[in-house]
């Protein structure tokens, strides 16, 4: 059948390599017959039949089909899509059961993204990228429905997966924003609740289903999908808390008691469908536990998504999302609320030194070493078998302090302590001669890192007075509290991990011999 476009261009959207799927589907300007039209072109694998359908007129057209694989077309007078004044049309989509589907088409739909966000991203100061990438409801005109945007400069193509269109890869292709390397597309009438991933093609024709880095919620393990999630909605009533924490419980000059506890394994749920309790039973329980034992403060273990339930969550894959074992992100700033309204500050565990290998998540996101380093002497952490992060790269480095300032805007929390410390200071760090690479002074000093950390504190500190960052930092690197005005990484208070160490091994001794290892 007759198409108004080249079969060449028809080609990279049906097989999927396509990085701008809009410059085929979706209304294009055509001229017919001597005369503009629209040609409006949807490809619905699966269907065996399509009509287009215009709401304002109460009309529905036939559309032929132009390729078996389910491209469809419709010519159209003008006027069918005038986004500026609230018109827009629809598709209608029957498959080989019957069934009949009713939906906007996404690719009638504008990047909601700027340009200017787009420089800010790739600049490394786009301090609430959370706010633009990920999974966000947004309504366009009078349509309302999801945007989703993901950074994967080197993959071939990407696609969004999901319950919502059976996980099949080629319905939902993203457009490229080049040379920013941001996938973006804006899905009409998606919802909170849904299931989802990226399918991430990469140069070499492999796909593999991704995390979002900027999910807000999943799925509870071992399931791996993200949710989305609307932050919006929930009321805080901490505002007593907000307004003096600065200057009362979180000042340096305050007395600070913190307990330190791991909510999976602090108590177990014996009646509940579930082994583990929920972030609201844990706040009144926790709270009530550190006010009878005149604690100031509760530190996390972390509670950023992670994969292996065995462990204490410092392999983190969902760096935006509190795990769902213990609940919702609604539940878990229920917890945060109910601490500060009974004067309790919290603290999280913040793991920005090395992630897991797992598949599903930013290790190779695109096909290549895009979060970490390609030379395993840097990229790869001995110890854990963990991946480091390249904190040279500046949308990494955008990555993790927009990831900590995220935390502090949307769940109100007091403090981070950033876990293995050292082990981002030091090129060399667990490794002998010739298994890391010098800076490039000849030094052992991971210069990226220590930069990415002084502007990890300062972001904090300005944005949020009063917030503690925690060092845990286990050798003697200089200037770890210290201002970064003075030369130093900015920390507000750094672990005094020998302490800790020397009192565990004191206590371990039975009281009557304590005396002789005083």
């Amino acid at each position: 059948m007759r198409s108004t476009v080249d079969v060449n261009a028809i080609n990279p959207v049906i097989y999927g390599y396509h990085e701008n799927p809009f410059e085929v589907l979706g209304p294009h300007v055509i001229e017919e017959n001597g005369r503009s039209a629209v040609a409006v072109r949807a490809f619905l694998p699966q269907s065996q039949q399509a009509w287009l359908v215009d709401p304002a007129a109460g009309e529905s057209k036939p559309m032929r089909r132009i390729h078996p694989a389910g491209l469809f077309e419709a010519i159209c007078p003008p006027g069918i899509h005038d986004m500026k004044n609230g018109r827009t049309y629809q598709l209608r989509a029957v498959d080989s059961a019957g069934e009949q589907t009713t939906m906007h088409d996404p690719y009638a739909f504008q990047p909601l993204l700027t340009d200017y966000d787009l420089h800010l991203l790739n600049e490394g100061t786009h301090w609430r990228s959370y706010e633009r990438l990920g999974a966000h409801v947004r309504t366009v005109g009078n349509v309302t429905g999801v945007n989703f945007a993901v950074w994967a400069p080197n993959a071939e193509s990407v696609s969004i997966v999901g319950d919502f269109n059976g996980w099949d890869r080629r319905k939902h292709a993203m457009r490229k924003h080049i040379p920013s390397g941001v996938w973006e597309l804006f899905i009409p009438d998606a919802k909170p609740g849904l299931l989802y991933k990226f399918s991430v093609k990469a140069r070499g024709g492999h796909v593999t289903e991704k995390c979002d880095p900027y999910g807000f919620a999943a799925e509870l393990p071992p399931r791996t999908a993200n949710i989305v999630t609307d932050l919006e909605s929930y009321a805080w009533n901490d505002q007593e808390w907000m307004a003096n924490r600065a200057d009362g419980a979180n000042a340096l000059n305050a007395p600070h008691s913190i307990y330190e506890v791991h909510l999976g394994s602090w108590r177990k749920n014996h009646n509940g469908a579930t082994q583990w309790m929920n972030y609201r039973d844990l706040a009144h329980q926790l709270v009530e536990y550190c006010h009878k034992l005149g604690f100031t403060h509760m530190q996390l273990m972390p509670i950023s998504e992670h994969p292996f339930t065995g462990s204490w969550g410092y392999q983190t894959v969902g760096y935006y999302a509190a795990t769902s074992r213990y609940g919702t992100p609604a539940d878990f700033m229920y917890f945060v609320d109910y601490c500060h309204q009974h004067n309790i500050g919290v603290l999280i565990d913040w793991v920005p030194a090395h992630f897991p290998k797992d598949g599903h998540g930013l290790a190779h996101f695109d096909g290549t070493a895009l979060y970490e380093h390609a030379d395993p002497r840097q990229g790869e952490h001995p110890d854990w078998g963990t991946n480091v992060f390249n904190y040279g790269r500046n949308e990494v480095r955008n990555f993790l302090t927009s990831n900590a300032l995220f935390w502090l805007e949307k769940f109100h929390i007091d403090g981070l302590r950033v876990d293995a410390v050292a082990s981002m200071l030091y090129l060399d760090y667990s490794r002998n001669e010739g298994e890391w690479i010098p800076n490039q002074y000849g030094g052992r000093e991971n210069l990226e890192a220590i930069s990415f950390l002084k502007e990890f504190n300062e972001q904090v500190h300005i944005q949020y007075p009063g917030v503690l960052t925690v060092a845990e930092e286990s050798t003697a690197f200089g200037g770890v509290s210290r201002p970064t005005y003075l030369g130093g990484l900015g920390f507000s208070l750094k672990w005094n991990m020998g302490w800790m160490n020397d009192t565990l091994r004191y206590m371990r001794h039975e009281p009557i011999h304590r005396q002789y290892h005083h």
